[in-house]
């Protein structure tokens, strides 16, 4: 990995989480997770923008090329150094989810794996476009909850649009990315993640559509 790619993780790491203690400071009513999900949605809003203009050919997004762009590159390391900054600010939580830690391991893995060896960029940049597609709904659900608006139609459509957007993205265009991904002579440990990456979004996928036929019955009951 270059030398100013570790340089811009490790100031990354430093400038995401000055971000949550200044957001603490600022909230200090409000809960860890509350302002945990701010921190995750400038980070989900920066990856989106990022990911986009990293992007080279729209009409062939995940292309094979023999290097990974400064661009790309960058990106990622952005992006690697938050997973970093969540994972350990989540241990710190009143309540540790195994299943979100896991997805942040193998990102943390996948990123990496794609910096160290300057390949696959493309690949990794749709990815990273792709899951954090759906973040700023998630993340926006949540925040609804703790302001009070839970079991309200507002509430209920951002919980709709965030599942729609989610499943659409994690379970139909993923799946194609991760194929193109394994098919090519991509690094084996980007392989394996981007497998682990899809087998945490199909269990997330099953508790999410429980989660809203559940609500929808509710609603309508009421």
């Amino acid at each position: 990995m270059e030398d100013c790619i570790v340089k811009l993780v490790l100031l990354g790491v430093i400038a995401w989480t000055s971000a949550f203690l200044l957001i603490r400071s600022i909230l200090p009513k409000r809960s860890f997770d509350f302002c945990s999900r701010l921190v995750a949605t400038i980070h989900a809003i920066l990856a989106l923008i990022l990911s986009s203009l990293s992007i080279e050919d729209w009409r062939s997004p995940v292309c094979h090329a023999p290097k990974s762009s400064s661009r790309q590159m960058k990106t990622l390391a952005v992006s690697l150094s938050y997973f970093i900054y969540d994972l350990i600010c989540c241990q710190f939580d009143k309540r540790v989810y195994l299943d979100k830690s896991i997805h942040h391991v193998f990102s943390i893995l996948g990123i990496a794996a794609g910096l160290i060896t300057q390949k696959s960029g493309s690949e990794s940049i749709a990815t990273l476009w792709i899951t954090q597609m759906s973040h700023p709904f998630l993340h926006t659900r949540e925040l609804l909850k703790e302001l009070g608006y839970r079991d309200t139609k507002l509430y209920l459509t951002a919980d709709i649009v965030f599942s729609l957007v989610f499943s659409v993205a994690r379970m139909v265009v993923l799946p194609h990315i991760i194929y193109v991904t394994c098919s090519a002579s991509n690094p084996l440990a980007l392989k394996v993640t981007g497998v682990a990456l899809q087998l945490v979004s199909a269990f997330w996928f099953y508790k999410i559509a429980r989660s809203v036929k559940y609500k929808l019955i509710k609603w309508m009951t009421s």
